[in-house]
Parts: structure tokens; sequence; C-alpha cells
């Protein structure tokens, strides 16, 4: 009678937890959402060749647009003093500038409304002591990488200013992957806040499906940084067509760069052609354990997710063909960079269902 009583206890006990942990749970999901639309803006931003717009950081004044036609003359002249005006956009109007600056400045302007909305609920939630001891540093981290992040972005912008018409390929790769890290994270806690307790009641999910699904999201985390050098490079412009490289498997400047490991990072067919191999990859991988998971007595949750993740695999893969095929539209080059937020997102979410039953922790 004893240990039914005490098994009652902490049942309630779990549900008070997840009660008082829901609000925060879904805090941090809006908050993804909010870094999916930045990511959508920060692609368009990329392609439409507007991230080098404002030469000036500044965080506070930063969020009021240029009020008259002075201030659109300042910021014009000092846009004007970089290589990528003098060598690439010589003549270019005042209205053309505007269509540039008004991208790369509702790309800062989001990401500081993604700052308020995190610290305002993060402190109201704190005094009313809402936040539990074990989340709370996971909360600070986050706080302290969305601010690494816009840092960061600044330093991705400023490789444009000196030497070069753009910004520096591994400084854009930096940028891209914070921000799907951050966004894994937050989505990760979400998901332990959010669900109920797991039991141990489906052996099967960590032994034959945890080791293969935690390859997914990493895979697609390579293939992301691959992207961002593609990104980088403009290797996306070229050889656009699928599958063959102007008629080869391996394009024959594959390997033109001296040493042969700057290839993997500067060389636009061999960046392109890694980002090809990485994705078909990731995409087989998901295939095979979807197809393997099909011959498993699965729950009906992680059925739900593995349907989720391959869907989310075989858009993603469509979306890059059609970008590459069609040469970079603006638009789909934007939903390939969603695309890739909604793989992981479903990468992770199916992992986390098989990781759980090892491990009852909360965080």
């Amino acid at each position: 009678m004893k240990a039914i009583t005490t098994k009652g206890k902490q049942k309630a006990m779990i549900t008070d937890t997840r009660q008082q942990d829901r609000p925060i749970a879904i805090w941090l999901l809006i908050c993804c959402a909010m870094i999916m639309i930045m990511a959508v803006i920060g692609a368009i931003t990329r392609l439409t060749e507007s991230g080098l717009s404002i030469m000036v950081w500044e965080p506070f004044k930063g969020i009021i647009p240029p009020m008259n036609k002075d201030d659109w003359l300042r910021l014009f002249d000092i846009y004007k003093q970089i290589p990528e005006y003098q060598q690439e956009n010589i003549g270019m109007s005042l209205e053309e500038f505007k269509n540039i600056f008004w991208w790369e400045f509702i790309h800062r302007l989001w990401g500081r409304i993604i700052g308020i909305v995190f610290l305002i609920p993060f402190l109201w939630f704190l005094i009313k002591g809402r936040v539990r001891k074990p989340l709370l540093p996971h909360l600070f981290l986050m706080f302290v990488l969305g601010g690494l992040q816009g840092g960061l972005g600044w330093y991705m912008v400023a490789s444009g200013f000196a030497d070069r018409t753009d910004v520096s390929q591994y400084r854009l790769t930096a940028h891209l992957l914070m921000a799907f890290a951050i966004y894994g994270y937050l989505f990760w806690i979400a998901l332990k806040l959010l669900l109920p307790m797991p039991s141990r009641n489906s052996a099967f999910t960590s032994v034959k499906l945890h080791l293969p699904l935690i390859l997914i999201p990493l895979l697609i985390t390579v293939t992301i940084a691959s992207g961002g050098l593609v990104a980088g490079l403009n290797a996306g412009m070229i050889y656009n067509s699928f599958p063959l490289m102007d008629g080869q498997i391996i394009p024959s400047s594959y390997s033109d760069i001296q040493p042969w490991y700057v290839n993997v990072f500067e060389n636009v067919a061999a960046v392109q052609f890694n980002h090809r191999v990485l994705a078909l990859s990731t995409f087989t991988l998901t295939l095979a354990i979807w197809i393997w998971s099909l011959f498993l007595n699965r729950p009906n949750a992680l059925t739900r997710a593995l349907h989720l993740l391959l869907l989310a695999a075989i858009l993603q893969v469509t979306l890059g063909i059609s970008t590459l095929l069609l040469v970079v539209p603006v638009h789909l080059g934007a939903l390939h960079q969603a695309g890739g937020l909604v793989y992981l997102t479903a990468s992770l979410y199916a992992f986390y269902l098989v990781r759980r039953d090892k491990n009852l922790s909360l965080y």
C-alpha cells in the first residue's frame, strides 16, 4: 500500500513539473519558429547580395531606419567605399541601394526582435520562480549564444569591407552553423520539457535505431556546413545540371587548387560536388532507416516521426535539385535553407523518441 502511495505521489510530481514546464517549452518553440524565419530572411539577404549594404554596427540606434534623404545619402556614401560597390555595383542608383539596404536592415532588426522575445519571457519566468534549477544554465547559455551569433554576424559582414567583393565563405558558414546550433539546442530542450516522461517498454528502439538515427542530424549538420561554402562561393551558379556535372560524375576541375585539401573549401567545383554527395548520402541513409523500421515493432509515435523524417528528406532533396537546375532563384534558395531546418527538426524529433527510452533525465 505504501509503495502504491509513493508511486502515486511521484506521478503527481511529474505531472506538476510538466505543467510548470509547458509554457517554457512553448516559448522556446516560438523562438525556434522565429529562428526559422530568420534563416529565410538571411538566405534572401545573401541571394540578393544585400549583406554588405550596412557598414555600421549600431546595436541600439540601428533599429531606426534612415528617416530622410540626408540619412540615405550618408549610408550610401559609406557603401561606396567598399570593393563590392567599386567593382560590381559602380553607378548604382540610390533607389537600387535602398532595395538591398532593406533586406539587410530587416535581417538585423529580426535578430534584435528574437533577442527581445527571448529575454523578456526569460526574465518573467525567472522572477516568477517558474524556472527550475536544472533548466537555468541552459537558458542562460541560449541567451549568451544568441549574443555571440550577433557578434559573429558582424564579424562575417566585416570580412567584405576591405579586400573582397563578398563575405568570407568561412565566416558565412560559421554564422550559418551557429544559427542551426542555437535552433537545435532550443528545440531539443523544448522536446524534453514538452513530451511526457518515457517508459522502458520499447527496448528495440534504443538497440536497433538509436545509433543509426544519431547519424542523421550529424550528417545534416555537415551538409549544412558544405551548403554554407556553396553559398559563400556562389558555387550554385555553375554546373546547373543533375546528376552529372558538365557531363561528368566528378568534375575535371575538382582538384585544380594546390595543396589538395584547399579544394574542399575554396574550389567551387569541389564544394558543389561535396555538397551533392553529402546531401544524397544523408537522404539515402534516411530512406534506409525508414525501410528498416518497417520490419520493426515500432511505437506509433516513432512511426509518425519516421514518416515525417522521410517526407522532410524528400522535400529537401527536391528543393535542392530544383534550386540548382533553375540557377538559384531567390525564392527556392530561401526555401532550401528553411528545408534544411525542417529536416534537422524531423531528425532531432525522431532521435529524441528513441533516445528517451535510454535516459529518463529531463536534461
